[in-house]
């Protein structure tokens, strides 16, 4: 695969990215792509490793390594080497339905578990899919190509984020009729209103939802199921169901002042300001805005990052971002060996920009919120944090992080945003349908099943395993897919 000594000849390089000071002046992406001879070079770095763990998609000590997706990685590294972007394309979207998504959004498991990167630089994996997608659209290898022949089966799928949104391509291309349900006014779910458009612009998912629509998937907008048309109905009607909505419920920080007015959830803030760039095309102020404010993000995964990121393009005074756990080192820990998950300290883009305005990295570590103090017209004036140790139970041997008394300490803010994750799907959309909630309030199915208790209902996505990553939504959405085409047909010859 590649070129035999390609990884001891070349070095790593990915697509320049424009300096923070300059790119926070608009929500435009910052990368500009390598050109073709270049993008074959870092092609030759994937070397024949014999075990590619890139694409093992293992769980290992609770941690995805490898592409859950399980990309022929080789294969089309190896093809882009060779000049044969057709056919790469071609391999690469034999796993995965929507490459220019996750070459935009994922976290790149596979570059984690490269081989090239135990002692090295891993190959730029996520690069090389980017160029291969975005050279596919250029010459027309990913043109609309509708199914020849129809099964005459009807499904409905409930949410348009990246899991339903597999789920309706691979059963689309399967022959059967496909109807796309989504509250919102425009399709992708969190794709769309909850990654910010510097991350992943929004006219790389009109292109690939125009081509679905090409190819017969019909959608159906601002239709809130379980509310404007009852779960039941939806049954009645098709053949079979898939639920995808998502986990929708998000995590709340319940501590006194909470009713303060400027305090808001990420999700809310970064969809209002994803509505004001498509709506209003930037003009006026966001229905959110953080201009001028001291903000305060509470929690430091992506979300987090995301809202740093959008708070300085808007014009923030000042931003704070609040982690609960400890800062992670540089470098891997030996007890976290090559090829599991490196737990390392990243500092994303969001941080590098806020390191370039305001001189410091915005994070504070092992730090919450105790308590949120308002003025007297009830607006957020002031937070107060707290410092946290981990410690643990001497009968359960569970850590867990505690106050550490007297670490108070008070910050000026006129804006909260709430980053704490997601708690699980929202109950009135299952009880539309009769279908039942685990203890964590995902819907409930078998191990490694994605059919309901409800006959002709199955589930997808973070509404069945939770809070996840883009690329294993899809995976959740091929995987439900060939369940449902199994249980109409008798048999599937969708892929996995």
């Amino acid at each position: 695969m590649g070129k035999s000594t390609g990884f001891m000849e070349y070095q790593r390089k990915v697509s320049e990215t424009i300096p923070p000071l300059e790119r926070i002046k608009n929500f435009k992406e910052f990368h500009r792509p390598l050109p073709l001879e270049q993008q074959k070079l870092q092609g030759a770095r994937c070397m024949d490793c014999g075990v590619p763990f890139c694409q093992s998609g293992m769980t290992i000590m609770g941690m995805t390594t490898g592409c859950p997706l399980h990309n022929l990685v080789p294969e089309w590294n190896d093809l882009i080497y060779r000049g044969n972007l057709e056919y790469a394309y071609k391999r690469l979207k034999k796993t995965n339905n929507f490459p220019e998504f996750t070459s935009r959004v994922c976290p790149a498991l596979c570059e984690k578990a490269c081989t090239c990167g135990l002692h090295d630089d891993p190959v730029s994996v996520q690069e090389n899919e980017r160029g291969i997608i975005e050279y596919a659209y250029e010459h027309g290898y990913a043109a609309a190509k509708p199914p020849k022949t129809r099964t005459g089966k009807k499904i409905a799928i409930v949410g348009s984020g990246p899991s339903g949104l597999a789920a309706a391509d691979q059963l689309n291309k399967r022959g059967h009729s496909v109807t796309v349900y989504e509250r919102e006014d425009r399709p992708g779910g969190l794709l769309m209103y909850g990654i910010p458009n510097m991350k992943l612009d929004k006219s790389i998912i009109k292109r690939k939802i125009d081509i679905m629509k090409e190819e017969g998937v019909e959608f159906i907008f601002q239709t809130e199921i379980g509310k404007q048309l009852k779960g039941k109905e939806l049954i009645k009607q098709y053949d079979s169901v898939i639920l995808a909505c998502g986990s929708a419920n998000p995590r709340d920080i319940k501590v006194p002042g909470r009713e303060a007015q400027g305090i808001y959830f990420a999700v809310d803030f970064l969809k209002a300001m994803t509505k004001h760039l498509l709506d209003a095309e930037g003009k006026g102020k966001p229905k959110i805005s953080a201009k001028g404010k001291n903000v305060v993000i509470i929690g430091g995964g992506d979300t987090g990052n995301d809202c740093v990121g959008t708070c300085i393009r808007q014009g923030a005074k000042s931003v704070i971002q609040l982690e609960m756990m400890p800062q992670l080192p540089k470098q891997r820990a030996e007890s976290n060996p090559w090829p599991e998950w490196p737990r390392v300290l990243k500092t994303d883009y969001g941080q590098e920009e806020a390191i370039a305005v305001f001189g410091a990295d915005p994070r504070r570590y092992q730090t919450t919120v105790k308590e949120f103090v308002k003025d007297k017209e009830g607006k957020l004036k002031k937070v107060i944090t707290v410092k946290l140790e981990q410690k643990v139970d001497e009968k359960t041997k569970r850590r867990s992080m505690v106050e550490v008394k007297g670490s108070e300490q008070t910050l000026e803010a006129d804006m909260v945003l709430i980053a704490a994750g997601f708690l699980g799907s929202e109950k009135f959309v299952a009880d539309s349908f009769g279908v039942k909630l685990n203890e964590r309030t995902n819907v409930d199915t078998e191990p490694e099943r994605y059919r309901t208790n409800v006959e002709k209902v199955f589930t997808a996505g973070d509404m069945h395993r939770g809070q996840s990553l883009v690329v294993w939504a899809i995976c959740e959405g091929r995987r439900a897919a060939r369940e449902v085409d199994e249980w109409l047909m008798g048999y599937s010859n969708i892929g996995m």
